[in-house]
């Protein structure tokens, strides 16, 4: 019995690489992501609100510091320091994690306070100025949340809990919450991590070129 056989090219067997890639899931952004951080409508004006109460804060409580030379010798925040400690391991201490215990011990033991204290009120004020106008937003306001986040792990509550979560709000929306500020011309100069902005793409200069096949006041001979 006869039996009729095709034969396929190797080539036609073989996958190509985009076939062998497996599918990837896209995540797409849902619309009040869309809504509340990649938008330049209103909200950028809630946005522009939120940055200038938090920046003239910060911007006061830094001067204030600045301004008070017990705090610009490490005093203050020595004091700060000494009584987060006096607490610890009593119940309902302010600071409830050993290794911060051990991290405030370390920088009391090794004098920190004499620089530590000026560059928590230098970053206060210059924070508090970048996020008003508006520049490098999102990077500006995870900062500020992180010494929020320390001021609360060493017994501090108050206003932290407030500017905390506010800053982590700027930080999710950093493409647009600078949009009534700097960022909004810095930004896509500098452009996103891994894409080169405006600033640093290379310019392609044209050069018109003459055409050499016919030379001007040349003649042919017949």
């Amino acid at each position: 019995m006869a039996t009729n056989v095709t034969k396929v090219p190797a080539a036609a067997t073989q996958a190509t690489p985009q076939e062998m890639t497996p599918p990837r899931t896209v995540l797409r952004d849902h619309p009040i992501e869309m809504a509340l951080f990649n938008n330049t409508g209103f909200i950028t004006f809630v946005w522009l609100a939120v940055r200038l109460w938090l920046g003239v804060q910060w911007v006061r409580f830094g001067w204030d510091k600045i301004n008070n030379p017990q705090w610009m010798d490490g005093t203050k925040i020595s004091g700060f320091w000494k009584t987060s400690l006096a607490q610890y391991g009593k119940p309902n201490s302010n600071v409830a994690y050993d290794w911060y215990a051990g991290f405030l011990k370390g920088m009391m033991d090794n004098g920190s306070q004499t620089w530590f204290g000026p560059l928590v009120a230098w970053a206060e004020l210059i924070g508090g100025i970048l996020l008003i106008v508006g520049l490098f937003t999102g990077l500006v306001a995870l900062l500020l949340a992180f010494m929020n986040f320390n001021y609360m792990l060493a017994g501090s509550s108050g206003l932290n809990p407030v500017f905390l979560v506010l800053a982590i709000l700027l930080v999710l929306a950093w493409k647009n919450a600078g949009w009534w500020g700097l960022d909004r011309f810095v930004l896509p100069a500098l452009g996103p991590p891994g894409q080169p902005g405006s600033l640093f793409r290379r310019r392609t200069v044209l050069v018109p070129v003459r055409s050499t096949d016919s030379q001007p006041g040349s003649s042919s001979s017949g």
